[in-house]
Formats: structure tokens, C-alpha cells, sequence
């Protein structure tokens, strides 16, 4: 905002340094044509002053030149010399006004030094000094006479005090309105600031502790306050939450246990076989329900962990299960992370691609200030179409529910929550297939190392 303030009033200065600028030159040349027109008229003596730039004592105006008006019979254009059309337009109108119809007028600009007039009523000295300065001629033949009337008028330089005073009047606008308007912005902005601040920090911890006491503005102070609300309001359903979560873990898990052991009184062990999966099936899918409710508001704090070690040692408990997954090229990377949570997310994902891959490779780099962990398969992959939908929960790309092809199709969402829980993404693409290397599916978890 700050910026946009300077930046339109620069250009309003700008416009108004125009708009003067233009207004100062017509005055000056309504100024020149009227005095030049009072001498073509009057034909008086007039005063030819030199430029105050030459004067050699501090506060005198310099000496003065008394120059009549020249009669002659030459045309006062001179070769080489363009006539102004502008000014002569001018000069013939106030001319015009005052009753005289000139038969013919000239203007021109012309350098004092050459001017053989001027100069043969000067001295040596003053030739010098008045010969850096510019003039304005103008030459006057009245209808049904010989002789020219020439007048002539110094042309001084532009006054720098303009200049000066814009600046001035812009740096003046500046300190009042923009400080003016930076100390306004300051106190509104420094709550929404610390505003800012403890929403990033509810929202990585669901901490009701450490609520900013309303201040600034009046809009900004009750936003301060329905914002403490509403947290409040939220850490209290998340608390709901965890206790109701807790309870039917309790109330379903109990009843899941004691089916286990009635099973064993079963004598077909066909039977007995079905409903062990299925129970297994059950709680496999309550766990992740639970976690799912879970991952948001971790209890754990986050620990330096070993990143690659952490990733060999599930890969290991899969080598010790006779499960076949690879671990590929790894690189040492140490960062901050709730390592039970992202245990969880990286069997998610490898049993997925076991699960629909038949096998899993897994490795470990570096990709900037990011650690990537790709796990690739050689599945059949995943339509376009279907890749963002797997992502939600209880959707799956199969129809069916068994063991053969999975659980409840919470795995890839579970892994999605835990890599937002680390500020990370999870992303699916397919492989192209490739001579000696078949296509398959490969998923991409990307944690920032910062």
C-alpha cells in the first residue's frame, strides 16, 4: 500500500511538474510577444539587461544597456535563420488588436553575438559576456512602408527556483502523507501480524495456550476475538473428538478380541480361517479410521531422525517377511519428523505397491531444500482419471473388499495426512513402459528439509 501511495503521488507530481511547466512557458511567451508588440508600436527606448550570472558583485543586478528600437531597410532575417510560425502567429494577433495589419512579420531566435546591432553598442567586455546569451528578434513592415521596425527582447534562463520548489513541495507530501500513512499501517498491520503468527502456530499444534489480547483498530480487535473463539470452540470438538475416538476404539476393539477367541471353537477350519480375516480385516480398517482422526493433532513431539536409516529399517522388516522390495540409492538426510507417523505412511504406501505391484523399490534424494522418497512398482498403474480420486478416503480402484486386494481405502489418505503433518505432499504418476522394464505406478512423498 505504501508503495501504491508513492507510486500515484510521484505521478501526480509529475502531472502537476507538466501541467506548471507548460503553464510557465505561455506565460513566457505571452509575455515576450506583448512586450516585443509594445515596441513595434510605441517604438520606445527599452532596456537591455545583461544576465545576472555575470555579475561580478553579489546583489546587483548588473549594468544596463539603453537600445533603441532599429529602423532599416534590410530584412531582418538573417541567412540560416528559421522563422518561428507559433510566435509570429501570436504577435500578429496582439498586433491585430492594437489596429495594426502587418504587411509582413518575422520571428526569430538568435544569438546575441550575432546580432551585428546589439554588439556595435556594446564594448569589448560586455561583447564577450553578452555574446553567450540568445534574444528574441522581431521584425515589423507596416503596409505601404520601406523600412523595418526590428525590436528586440533578451531571453534569460529559466528560473531553477521552480524546480527546486516542486521538489521540495514533493518531498514535503511525501514525509507528511506517506510517514503519515506508514504510521497508520504500522498499527494496524502489527496485530494482524501477530494475528498471523498464532494462527500458523494453532494450526500446527491445536494449542488453545498463548491467545493474543485484542488490540489495534476496532475491526481488527474483533477479529482478534471471534478468531479466540473460535479456537476455543475448535479445541474444544477436538477434544470431543479424542474422547469419542478413544471410546469406540475401546467399545469395537473389546468385542473384536473376544471374537478372536470364540473363533478357536469353531471346527471347520475353513470357516474358522474366514472369520479370522475377516475380524483381521476389521480392525485393520478401525485402526486406520482412528489414526486418520488422529494424524491432525499428534501427542508426540517432532525428533532429528536419520531419514535414510529410518527408511532401511522398513524396508528391512519387509526384507524379513520374505517380501520382495528393494532399496535403492539413498542419501544421509537428517530432519525434524514424528518418526511412528511416517513409519506408518511408508508401509501404506509399500504394501500398496506390494499389494497391486507385486514388488517395491524404494530410494531416498535430495531435489533442492526438499528430501524425496519415490516408491515404484510394476503394477499395472492407475488410470489419469482415477489418481486424484484414490487420494480420498475409502476410495479405492478396485471393486472389491478382500484381503487378496486390500482394506478400506484409507492407506494413501492416512499417508497424505502424515506428509501434511510434516508440511510434505504425496503424488502419484505412472510409469511409462520402457524396453526390459515394464510400466507400473510410482508414488513421490516430499518432505521440506527446512
Amino acid at each position: 500500500m505504501l508503495l501504491s501511495v508513492a507510486l500515484a503521488l510521484l505521478v501526480a507530481q509529475a502531472i502537476s511538474a507538466v501541467l506548471q511547466y507548460r503553464e510557465a512557458e505561455q506565460r513566457r511567451e505571452m509575455i515576450a510577444a506583448n512586450s516585443l508588440a509594445f515596441q513595434l508600436v510605441t517604438e520606445p527606448r527599452f532596456d537591455f539587461r545583461r544576465p545576472a550570472k555575470h555579475n561580478p558583485e553579489k546583489g546587483k543586478r548588473g549594468s544596463w544597456q539603453r537600445l533603441r528600437v532599429e529602423r532599416t531597410a534590410e530584412n531582418p532575417l538573417q541567412p540560416g535563420e528559421v522563422r518561428e510560425t507559433q510566435r509570429e502567429e501570436l504577435l500578429r494577433t496582439i498586433l491585430l488588436d492594437q489596429g495594426i495589419n502587418p504587411a509582413k512579420l518575422v520571428v526569430v531566435t538568435r544569438h546575441v553575438s550575432d546580432d551585428n546591432y546589439v554588439m556595435s553598442q556594446l564594448d569589448g567586455r560586455e561583447q564577450t559576456e553578452w555574446g553567450e546569451g540568445r534574444m528574441l528578434v522581431a521584425g515589423l513592415l507596416r503596409p505601404g512602408e520601406s523600412e523595418w521596425t526590428v525590436a528586440r527582447m533578451a531571453i534569460f534562463n529559466r528560473e531553477p527556483n521552480q524546480l527546486g520548489a516542486l521538489i521540495g513541495q514533493t518531498l514535503l507530501l511525501y514525509v507528511v502523507l506517506v510517514g503519515g500513512l506508514a504510521l497508520l499501517l504500522r498499527r494496524i498491520t502489527r496485530p494482524l501480524a501477530a494475528l498471523t503468527r498464532r494462527v500458523e502456530h494453532f494450526a500446527a499444534t491445536r494449542e488453545i495456550d498463548g491467545q493474543i489480547e485484542p488490540t489495534g483498530p476496532d475491526d481488527t480487535r474483533r477479529l482478534i476475538m471471534a478468531l479466540n473463539l473460535m479456537e476455543s470452540r475448535i479445541a474444544a470438538l477436538l477434544d470431543e473428538k479424542d474422547v469419542m475416538l478413544g471410546a469406540i476404539g475401546h467399545d469395537l476393539k473389546t468385542p473384536l478380541a473376544a471374537l478372536r477367541v470364540r473363533i478357536e471353537s469353531v471346527e471347520d477350519a475353513g470357516e474358522r480361517a474366514k472369520m479370522a480375516a475377516s475380524i483381521e480385516d476389521l480392525s485393520r480398517s478401525l485402526d486406520d479410521i482412528l489414526s486418520l482422526a488422529r494424524v491432525g493433532r499428534p501427542s508426540d513431539p517432532l525428533e532429528k531422525t536419520d531419514l535414510s536409516a529410518l527408511l532401511a529399517s522398513v524396508v528391512e522388516e519387509y526384507e524379513d517377511m520374505g517380501e520382495p522390495v528393494e532399496l535403492g540409492a539413498t542419501q544421509r538426510l537428517a530432519m525434524a519428523l514424528r518418526a511412528t507417523w511416517l513409519r506408518r505412511a511408508l508401509r501404506n504406501l509399500i504394501g500398496n505397491a506390494l499389494r497391486y505391484g507385486e514388488r517395491a523399490r524404494v530410494s531416498l534424494t535430495r531435489q533442492g531444500n526438499e528430501a524425496v522418497i519415490t516408491i515404484e512398482d510394476d503394477g499395472p498403474g492407475i488410470p489419469e482419471g482415477d489418481i486424484a480420486r484414490l487420494m480420498e478416503p475409502f476410495a479405492r480402484g478396485e471393486s472389491s473388499r478382500n484381503r487378496e486386494t486390500g482394506g478400506a481405502g484409507l492407506g494413501l489418505t492416512l499417508a497424505r495426512a502424515i506428509a501434511e503433518q510434516h508440511g510434505g505432499t504425496i503424488s502419484l504418476r505412472n510409469r511409462n513402459a520402457a524396453v526390459g522394464k515394464p510400466a507400473g505406478l510410482i508414488a513421490e512423498l516430499r518432505l521440506p528439509l527446512d
